[in-house]
């Protein structure tokens, strides 16, 4: 079933709770009714919108904004090593994780409690606890309203980096992402390289699938704050990567800089948090934005910020970070 809305208030479709209106916003049940979606609408500016966690709107929307609602869920392949999952777009990221972890699935258990919908995981190449969405994806399916056609993208194509890919790029605003195909394993291969993840994990009896997503969801829930209670996109800032000999320059400075080894020769990634605490932001607030007392990461609304306000405060965080480190920390989350 296709639903419109003209005039709606986005309100409730971020996760900042900022409200700013949108012309129209389409919903859709299924794939294959987006052919008659842009036949009668026809809408000549559109973008696909998922729950609105990585999203902040700084003033009202033009643009159509087509949001998936197709929530299948099913095993289209399996043998005894592994399994191939097709999930659809409007499918709750968390959900998904559950009924892998439910089914002996691994490949995605560090990826738990992580807000959003399974559609926009491929997009930022979502990530937590030394896991990403790109090292179980598949294939993405996606929709071309340009040509009205059907296509299907090959994970080693879809330009997967740290919080990056193609469809934040060449892809951008061309593509309407219907399903994602995982391919999970059967066999446990447990990630407990990263942070506390391991002793906790330990703490809860050893390295299963329950005991690894309970441990991160004990992790998550301890630092993040729920957007439902407090409004926030997760990580506001980006870890940013830079030079070996940048980092080593900084950890001369300041030795117990946390610091993390790349897929990229010559590169080291650091800790935005840490550095944004280091520079005395964590906690602080103006107005009606602030940084979270728990996750220096995080931006959140403290109750009837703008998406003005919120993007002028995230601006001081990073000039601040920028005079005492020399380092450019960038958004993470979509600025609309």
């Amino acid at each position: 079933m296709i639903r419109v809305y003209e005039n709606t208030d986005l309100r409730d479709r971020n996760s900042f709770g900022v409200s700013q209106r949108a012309r129209m916003v389409i919903e859709f049940d299924s794939a294959g009714e987006l052919p008659e979606l842009f036949s009668r609408y026809a809408p000549k500016e559109w973008m696909a919108l998922g729950g609105g966690n990585n999203i902040l709107f700084t003033q009202d929307v033009e643009r159509t904004l087509i949001v998936p609602c197709n929530t299948e869920t099913e095993i289209v392949a399996e043998d005894e090593e592994s399994a191939t999952v097709r999930v659809g777009a409007g499918v709750e990221w968390d959900d998904f994780v559950a009924w892998c972890v439910g089914r002996g699935l691994w490949g995605v258990e560090n990826l738990s409690l992580i807000p959003g919908k399974v559609g926009a995981a491929p997009v930022q190449n979502i990530g937590a606890y030394g896991a990403e969405a790109a090292d179980a994806i598949l294939n993405v399916e996606m929709f071309f309203p340009e040509e009205g056609k059907f296509a299907t993208l090959a994970a080693g194509h879809c330009g997967f980096g740290y919080r990056e890919s193609v469809f934040k790029h060449s892809l951008r605003g061309r593509v309407i992402i219907t399903r994602v195909e995982f391919r999970l394993s059967k066999r446990p291969a447990p990630k407990l390289g990263y942070g506390d993840l391991a002793r906790e994990t330990e703490e809860l009896g050893g390295p299963t699938l329950k005991n690894i997503r309970e441990a991160v969801c004990k992790i998550r829930r301890s630092k993040l704050p729920d957007p439902k209670v407090t409004g926030n996109a997760g990580s506001f800032f980006k870890n940013p990567v830079v030079d070996d000999c940048v980092a080593q320059s900084l950890l001369g400075l300041y030795p117990d800089m946390p610091h993390y080894p790349t897929r990229e020769p010559g590169k080291t990634k650091l800790a935005a948090g840490w550095l944004i605490d280091k520079a005395g932001m964590k906690g602080c607030s103006e107005g009606h934005v602030g940084v979270h007392p728990k996750q220096a990461l995080v931006l959140v609304n403290l109750g009837g910020a703008t998406g003005g306000e919120v993007i002028g405060f995230a601006r001081k965080v990073q000039r601040r970070v920028k005079e005492m480190f020399g380092i450019d920390i960038d958004t993470e989350v979509n600025i609309l």
